[in-house]
C-alpha cells in the first residue's frame, strides 16, 4: 500500500486512518471464517467493483472511454465465478469481457483502441486478479490461508510503514513513491514471512516451512509491485489518491493495491507448494 502521512490526506488523523482500517479488517475476517466463499465473493466483488470504477474513472482523465458497463459488469461476477466454478469460471468471465469489448469495438467507429484495452485492463487488472483471493479460500485450510493472506499483507503495509518512516534512508522508486524505502521494504517482507513461518507451526495446511517462507518473499515483492504500479497510474495523471471514499485512505484502489497482486501472486504459489482445491464451499 502507499506509504504516505497521513496528515497529507483527507480526514486523514491516525485515529481515523485506524478506523477506517479496522472496520475493512473486521469485514474481510467475517467473511473469510463465516462466509465461505461465496460470502467472500461477496465482500470482493463490492471491493473490486468499487475499485475498479474508481481505475476507469482515472483512465477518463486521459480522455479514454471505457465500456463501464461492460467492465464492472465482469469485475463483479468475476469473483462470484471462482467461487461457483473456480478458475475456469473465472477465465470464462475473461472471455465473455473481451468478446463483449472487442465487438463494442466493431460497432462504433468513435471508439479506439485504447478505450477497448482500457475497458478489458481494468477489470482484468482488477477483478480477476483480486478473484484469486476467492480461489485461496477454496483450498485446503483455505481458512487459515486466506487468513494468512490478508494478515501479511496487513503485515508487510504496517511494518514497511512504520521501520521506513524511522530509519529509511535509502529510496526504493523516489519518482514514483517518494517515501518508500529499501529500509522499509526489508522491515515489510520479515513480518511478511515471519507470518507464512506461522502458519506452518498453528495450521495444518500440509506445506512444507520452506514453500510457505517462499509463499512470504514472492508475497511482499508482489505487495511492492502492486503499490508501486497503483501509484504510477497517479502520476501519471497527476493524482495523489485514486478516490476519496475510505477517510484516512483515500480510494479503495488505494487501499488494496497491495492485495490486487498478492492475491494472485500467492494463490499460484500455493498451488505450486503443493495445495490443493477443496470440495468445500
Amino acid at each position: 500500500m502507499a506509504e504516505k502521512p497521513a496528515a497529507s490526506r483527507p480526514f486523514g488523523s491516525l485515529a481515523v486512518r485506524a478506523l477506517t482500517g479496522a472496520l475493512i479488517g473486521v469485514a474481510f475476517l467475517v467473511a473469510i471464517f463465516f462466509g465461505k466463499r461465496l460470502g467472500l465473493a461477496a465482500v470482493i466483488s463490492v471491493v473490486a467493483v468499487l475499485a475498479a470504477a474508481e481505475f476507469y474513472a482515472m483512465s477518463r482523465r486521459e480522455r479514454r472511454l471505457p465500456n463501464e458497463l461492460f467492465g464492472l459488469a465482469a469485475t463483479g461476477a468475476m469473483p462470484f465465478a471462482a467461487a461457483l466454478w473456480g478458475p475456469w469460471g473465472l477465465t470464462s468471465v475473461v472471455s465473455a469481457l473481451v468478446i463483449a469489448s472487442l465487438a463494442w469495438h466493431i460497432t462504433f467507429r468513435q471508439i479506439r483502441a485504447a478505450d477497448t484495452a482500457v475497458t478489458v485492463f481494468g477489470s482484468v487488472y482488477v477483478g480477476f486478479t483480486l478473484s484469486h483471493f476467492v480461489l485461496i479460500r477454496g483450498l485446503d485450510a483455505g481458512t487459515e490461508l486466506a487468513l494468512a493472506t490478508i494478515v501479511s499483507v496487513w503485515a508487510n503495509d504496517v511494518f514497511a510503514y512504520l521501520i521506513g518512516s524511522a530509519v529509511g534512508r535509502h529510496k526504493m522508486a523516489p519518482r514514483i513513491s517518494p517515501n518508500k524505502s529499501w529500509e522499509g521494504f526489508a522491515a515489510g517482507t520479515a513480518f511478511t514471512i515471519a507470518v507464512w513461518v506461522a502458519v506452518y507451526y498453528v495450521a495444518s495446511t500440509g506445506l512444507s516451512l520452506t514453500s510457505l517462507v517462499l509463499v512470504g518473499v514472492a508475497a511482499s515483492v508482489a505487495a511492492v509491485v502492486g503499490d508501486l504500479a497503483e501509484s504510477r497510474l497517479k502520476r501519471e495523471i497527476g493524482l495523489k489518491d485514486s478516490g476519496d471514499t475510505l477517510p484516512g485512505h483515500g480510494g479503495f484502489l488505494d487501499r488494496f493495491d497491495s492485495l490486487i497482486l498478492v492475491s494472485i501472486v500467492t494463490y499460484y504459489m500455493l498451488l505450486q507448494a503443493g495445495a490443493t482445491p477443496s470440495v468445500l464451499s
